[in-house]
């Protein structure tokens, strides 16, 4: 096992992070919700298995949006001037994003409605 390439992997991998948290608007509300769901779960006394569903679901959301950014790149690489094909592309992807997130939004109220109405 080379180790050097490993870890150059690595910094190529947080350099697409980096990539997608700059330029993305998207990434930054997914952050940014991230960040308010995991204080409403500190405060809402989430349980162990709990914060794994969580926790699943911010990696899924930021790894899908890292997807999306891809493909949309690559699709204008590929296809500069408009194709109806490249939009197609772009949109499939971003109502992939779209369908994560409101799966995510659907468990989160499950997770977090009962705990809630249990204050009241």
């Amino acid at each position: 096992m080379n180790v050097r390439k490993l870890f150059r992997s690595f910094r190529y991998a947080w350099r697409g992070v980096a990539e997608g948290l700059q330029t993305e608007q998207n990434f930054r509300f997914h952050l940014f919700a991230a960040l308010l769901v995991t204080i409403l779960g500190w405060l809402s006394g989430l349980s162990g298995s709990e914060w794994l569903i969580v926790i699943l679901l911010f990696g899924g959301m930021f790894a899908l949006e890292l997807v999306n950014t891809a493909i949309e790149r690559v699709v204008d690489l590929v296809s500069p001037e408009h194709h109806p094909l490249a939009g197609q592309a772009k949109d499939v992807a971003a109502g992939a994003v779209l369908v994560f997130a409101a799966a995510s939004a659907v468990i989160g109220c499950i997770i977090f409605i009962p705990k809630w109405l249990n204050l009241f």
